[in-house]
């Protein structure tokens, strides 16, 4: 099993509308950065993903996994080269882990967002994981 957090600006697509879709899960696709997509292609189906606002208030706001592996994104009209992923909900935290968190706490220091805070989809060490599962207030 693998880790992942994945961003999404909550004009775009929010928590909310996730939920909404629930276990039926949906396409998580728009991704244009080779090594996001890089890293979406070797997603597994049952790998889990922590959910990141970013933009307004960035912060985790519940955990999906992933239901569907890389296929070919149906948003980039005929280019071949971006893939896309289903996730289905899992967990909303009971308190999103606001950025201001994860910043503060030791054990997230080498996170990927906060080593590359512009990348949409990095992967999460298991520890880093359970770290903001804590933190949200979960468990799974």
């Amino acid at each position: 099993m693998q880790y992942w957090l994945i961003k999404s600006d909550p004009d775009t697509w929010d928590w909310k509308d996730q939920v909404k879709v629930g276990t039926k899960g949906t396409s998580w696709d728009g991704v244009r950065n080779y090594q996001a997509r890089n890293n979406m292609v070797v997603m597994k189906k049952g790998d889990y993903c922590l959910f990141y606002h970013s933009q307004s208030d960035p912060g985790v706001q519940g955990v999906v996994k992933v239901i569907k592996e890389a296929y070919r994104d149906h948003t980039a009209d005929d280019d071949d080269r971006w893939k896309m992923v289903d996730v289905a909900v899992v967990k909303a935290f009971k308190k999103p882990v606001s950025l201001k968190e994860i910043k503060s706490k030791s054990g997230l220091k080498n996170m990927g967002l906060l080593k590359q805070g512009r990348l949409s989809v990095n992967p999460v060490t298991e520890k880093e994981f359970s770290i903001i599962l804590e933190l949200g207030g979960i468990k799974l």
